[in-house]
């Protein structure tokens, strides 16, 4: 079945859900504000799975999160940014809107 979406709704559902479903809860699983490739994979594959999901989607979604700022990538590993980090210290729910409304903020 075709989406009826544009390519930019398309695109930020993707960022929703990878962070909503994959990075969040791999930041509080982890502890940390960084991750490697391997440990995004494996969260990824483990909801592909659940979802029954091409691994295209969160693929997609990881790298428009690159470009939004949300994720930072040094060398091997994925972080989030810096202004995130007290969200993960208080284990706090940080959905896509307050992620996004943080990293814009100066």
């Amino acid at each position: 079945m075709l989406s009826e979406k544009g390519k930019y709704a398309s695109a930020t559902e993707n960022r929703r859900f990878v962070w909503s479903e994959i990075i969040w809860p791999l930041i509080l699983e982890i502890n940390d504000v960084a991750f490697t490739l391997k440990q995004f994979q494996d969260k990824r594959d483990k909801i592909c799975q659940q979802y029954n999901l091409s691994i295209n989607v969160p693929s997609r979604g990881l790298a428009s999160l690159q470009q939004k700022g949300i994720i930072l990538k040094e060398g091997t590993l994925y972080s989030i940014h810096y202004k995130l980090i007290p969200y993960m210290r208080l284990r706090a729910d940080c959905d896509y809107a307050t992620a996004i409304r943080e990293v814009r903020l100066k």
